[in-house]
């Protein structure tokens, strides 16, 4: 059987002088600090430990060992800046992740699923490729991209019975000041990511050199990767422990497609939904498996098959780095007990110093990480379980994944 690279070059790849005719492909990826992309190029070299994976850290590199620079595909980024948002654009490269507190004139030390993803379609297609990539850490679907037809933001049950008596947990203390905020602040971001969009659609050759008005553009896919501040908010989606809690969810990313595809005038645009996969396959909790289910469930919508669907990322988390980081877990709630003097712990009584706490943690650390996993740890890992654990390797087949998704739904536009 022919691999999946095989059928897709028969699928794209046609004779130079052809493709040279083929209007600038542009694919669009969005979300929250995930698509902005935690993974450190630091942790690239953890990736050849799996010899199933040696072959995708050979395309990420170049021959002399430095991350691969993309072909025919450039991008654009959008996002937020130390005080404001910055955009920064060139040939595809390692370096298009989170660039936060960095000089947006360089190119930060890290990747998101952009890279990978660029990759891929550099060599599957032969006409330019366009990324335009927009991202912002910390940002919801309920409010920040809260897209037009979803209407105005509408409080849950539990905030129309808890807001009003300003009770703390979380709970505004001025109801109505913060009712003015929120609507400021809904859709936001939504708005922001198609003015990046058509920013950049307006004037292409400002990122693609040689760029041919005469040939065009043509939308080519849209990703997206967020997520993770609609999960852990227990005040817009209260219901815990219950299958339907995220239903909100599947409403809300629903209108966000619809609105996207109106918005760029592309009204069957390849859309795929990158579901969360933090904590892997092993976190089978309910709150998180029914909201997988949400964040899947459009793509199961009659309106949406053939050119929606969803990709699970939980398969590419790292489970050996995933047991580091519950053991780092163990150390902070450890700072913490110390911290708080509490009862059942080394400092009950509250006569430990600041540097005996220091030489506390210092040894329960050793006895509870070995070297061999500090070792792993330091090759594998650059930042915190909801970002992946700051892995390459994750993100790297996260990207792969979200590219041979976009272009198996490609695929299917060219059969119909």
């Amino acid at each position: 059987m022919k691999s999946l690279t095989a059928l897709l070059c028969a699928l794209f790849c046609v004779a130079v002088g052809q493709a040279e005719e083929k209007p600038l492909k542009v694919f669009i990826l969005v979300g929250q600090s995930n698509m902005e992309g935690h993974a450190k190029i630091s942790t690239f070299d953890y990736i050849g430990d799996d010899p199933a994976t040696v072959p995708l850290l050979e395309m990420m590199r170049a021959t002399d060992g430095a991350p691969r620079v993309a072909d025919h595909t450039w991008i654009s980024y959008r996002t937020a800046g130390s005080d404001k948002d910055v955009v920064v654009s060139g040939k595809l490269t390692a370096g298009y992740g989170s660039i936060w507190g960095q000089d947006p004139q360089k190119l930060g030390g890290k990747i998101g699923p952009e890279f990978t993803f660029g990759l891929v379609m550099d060599k599957i297609l032969d006409e330019p490729v366009l990324i335009i990539k927009a991202a912002w850490g910390g940002k919801s679907l309920h409010t920040d991209f809260r897209s037009p037809s979803a209407g105005p933001y509408e409080l849950s049950t539990f905030q129309l019975q808890n807001y009003p008596k300003q009770e703390g947990h979380g709970i505004p203390k001025d109801f109505e000041q913060w009712k003015v905020e929120k609507e400021q602040a809904t859709g936001v971001y939504y708005r922001r990511m198609i003015e990046h969009i058509k920013q950049v659609l307006d004037n292409p050759e400002a990122v693609v050199p040689g760029y041919d008005r005469g040939r065009g553009y043509e939308l080519g896919g849209f990703v997206w990767l967020q997520g993770f501040n609609d999960l852990v908010d227990g005040h817009v989606y209260p219901r815990h422990n219950q299958p339907d809690r995220f239903s909100l969810y599947t409403e809300l990313l629903s209108h966000f497609i619809r609105d996207v595809r109106r918005d760029l005038n592309a009204p069957k645009l390849p859309f795929v939904i990158g579901v969360m996969g933090v904590g892997g396959l092993k976190d089978d909790s309910v709150d998180m498996l029914s909201f997988r289910q949400a964040m899947a469930a459009p793509s199961k919508l009659p309106e949406f098959d053939g050119n929606v669907i969803a990709v699970e990322t939980a398969p590419f988390w790292s489970d050996e780095l995933g047991a580091i980081d519950e053991k780092y877990a163990q150390i902070n709630q450890m700072r913490y007990f110390l911290d708080s003097k509490h009862k059942d712990h080394a400092n009950a009584d509250g006569s430990m110093t600041d540097e005996k706490k220091r030489e506390y943690l210092k040894q329960f650390e050793a006895d509870l990480i070995s070297p061999d996993e500090l070792t792993l740890w330091k090759r594998g890992a650059s930042n915190a379980g909801y970002h992946y654990l700051g892995c390459a390797k994750t993100f790297a087949l996260m990207g792969r994944a979200f590219a041979n998704a976009n272009l198996e739904l490609l695929k299917k536009q060219t059969d119909n």
